[in-house]
């Protein structure tokens, strides 16, 4: 089982996952949330681990619970910490024994809890670096929780700081500018190319892995026409069913080519699929409009020849890997310098933390002000209606009213001057911007109003 993690109040902020640098596929795919059911168990779990507010977020690489404990953590007798109440309900949810999800699972509090959910939010804690997708899939969770009302002030108030942060993170640095995946970068050098890429249309040459995250890129791109080709239609019909693909075979690519803009061709096939032939009818077909191609595929799947053609830009596995080192070097320095954002971001919101810890205070020293004033204007309105003089009746209703504001701070500074408790005599002194000259504090007078 995990630590206790001490908490400094009830509206604390605790975060408790796993992810891919944590746990394998396996046990990740065991913690994942179905997201029909994740309203039920955002419910569940604010009864079952007493939690004030909560929100999950569930993603291939990683599972993670943002979390308002109802309590502070208390002693072994006196009842269990929030951090085990929420792994406990995590492992009875998933069917789990605790000894298998403790040693995978992370947690972090207060503000190690926000730098986190910054880091998370801004790509620098993904299986790839700088990837942009995980930002709206923390907005996604944020708004699941806010539709199964489990999402109150403290967490609404983190997760907008987050986002401002990550949006910060994205504006100002390159982090995620730089292609770091063949597919990525096949992607990429294709929207350098094309002035509005949503008007290509695609056709990947493969069903694996490589096209999948290929199409995926294309399609986040605003790629609508894209086709599948390949050896037998059973995995291309799976992308078709995912991604909304055409798919066609191997042997309808000459006819699909005159109306392709992209190929990128990514296969096991031993000998090349794609001859420089069958490009050049396409190419004349198409009056000569230039065709963007990446080969991923070793042993590759275009002809090299077709490099030779004018209107065709073809590159090779090799091309892509110059571009993905410098893009990861790239990365690298932007991760940097998200770093430090993030950090003044933790900083910001350290203070206005800070700054809402004393809101419940200052109103209540207002509302006590004011009923005191309100008690002695009333005595004032009553001398007047009596027939009193009514400079003396300001001047009495000024009088009462400063006594009364000004006795309950007097009588705590002469304790705490007895007390010796110096830090106390300053701090009254900034707060109601004193003077205490060097003759006053020596006989032991009050200080002075500082003169505006």
């Amino acid at each position: 089982m995990i630590g206790v993690i001490p908490l400094a109040s009830p509206m604390t902020l605790l975060v408790l996952g796993i992810n891919h640098n944590t746990a394998t596929v396996a046990v990740r795919e065991r913690v994942a949330f179905a997201p029909e059911l994740m309203q039920e168990a955002l419910q569940q779990a604010c009864v079952r681990a007493g939690l004030a507010e909560v929100a999950i977020l569930s993603t291939c690489n990683r599972t993670e619970v943002y979390a308002v404990p109802e309590r502070q953590p208390e002693s072994v007798e006196g009842g269990e910490a929030p951090a085990a109440a929420l792994c406990r309900w995590l492992c009875d949810y998933h069917g789990l024994r605790a000894e298998d999800l403790g040693p995978v699972l992370y947690c972090h509090a207060d503000e190690a809890g926000v730098r986190h959910l910054m880091r998370v939010a801004s790509g620098l804690d993904s299986l790839v670096l700088g990837e942009p997708q995980i930002l709206g899939q923390i907005k996604s969770a944020y708004a699941v929780a806010q539709e199964a009302a489990t999402l109150g002030t403290h967490l609404h108030r983190t997760f907008e700081e987050v986002f401002a942060v990550a949006k910060q993170v994205r504006t100002e640095t390159a982090i995620g500018e730089n292609p770091v995946s063949v597919a990525f970068a096949a992607v990429t050098l294709a929207q350098q190319i094309f002035s509005d890429i949503q008007q290509a249309s695609a056709l990947m040459i493969g069903a694996g892995r490589t096209i999948e995250l290929v199409v995926q890129h294309l399609r986040q791109a605003g790629v609508r026409h894209i086709v599948v080709a390949n050896r037998t239609l059973t995995n291309a019909r799976e992308l078709s069913r995912k991604y909304g693909v055409r798919e066609v075979l191997l042997s309808d690519i000459p006819e699909v080519l005159e109306s392709t803009d992209i190929v990128v061709s990514s296969t096991a096939s031993q000998l090349p699929i794609l001859g420089k032939g069958a490009v050049e009818r396409a190419l004349r077909a198409r009056k000569h409009k230039p065709i963007f191609m990446v080969d991923l595929a070793v042993p590759r799947d275009i002809e090299a020849e077709v490099a030779d053609l004018e209107d065709v830009y073809l590159y090779t596995v090799d091309d892509l890997r110059s571009v993905i080192d410098e893009g990861l070097r790239n990365r690298q320095e932007a991760a940097r310098e998200a770093e430090l954002i993030i950090e003044q971001g933790v900083e910001a919101f350290r203070r206005k933390q800070r700054g809402l810890g004393i809101v419940a205070t200052l109103r209540s020293f207002r509302e006590k002000s004011e009923q005191l004033r309100d008690a002695e204007v009333d005595k004032a309105l009553r001398s007047l209606e009596k027939g009193g003089d009514p400079r003396d009746v300001v001047r009495e209703l000024a009088r009462l009213l400063t006594n009364k504001l000004l006795h309950a701070p007097s009588v705590q500074m002469k304790k705490a001057s007895a007390d010796g408790r110096e830090e106390l005599i300053h701090l009254a002194e900034q707060l109601f911007e004193l003077e205490a000259s060097n003759e006053a504090s020596t006989a032991g007078e009050p200080a002075r109003l500082r003169q505006p």
